[in-house]
């Protein structure tokens, strides 16, 4: 992989880990008005933890750094296969799995960042309709 794309990949990451390391709060309010289902969060993060395993021999991330993601996804691969047809922000409130995913996430940015609080990534907005 190339610098670039490692770069675009940490931040991707990081960006993702912010996220999930937010107060439940913060993540409702960061929803808004969307509707994000939480297997498509589960599966984006997942993605991100298994890549970032596969590409351990470019030392992309430190050690400790990939233990900890790859301990942060074993735990979305636990998330209550019921929430994940769900709406995220119902699976928040129904599944503790998520208070146990955001103590992981905050322990990977604090190892890898020195603070867990990152600035939340810019939602992305639906496309609005030009009908």
């Amino acid at each position: 992989m190339n610098d670039l794309g490692e770069t675009h990949l940490r931040t991707w990451t990081l960006r993702m880990m912010a996220l999930l390391a937010a107060d439940s709060l913060d993540q409702l309010a960061w929803m808004g008005e969307r509707e994000l289902e939480t297997k498509d969060l589960v599966e984006e993060a997942e993605l991100l933890c298994r890549f970032f395993e596969a590409h351990a021999e470019h030392e992309a991330l430190e050690a400790e750094d990939l233990r900890n993601l790859r301990v942060i996804g074993r735990r979305l691969g636990k998330v209550d296969v019921t929430c994940h047809a769900s709406l995220w922000g119902n699976a928040l409130t129904a599944d503790p799995a998520w208070d146990d995913i955001r103590s992981l996430t905050r322990r990977f940015l604090h190892t890898m960042l020195g603070d867990w609080r990152q600035p939340l990534p810019r939602p992305v907005h639906p496309p609005e309709d030009d009908h």
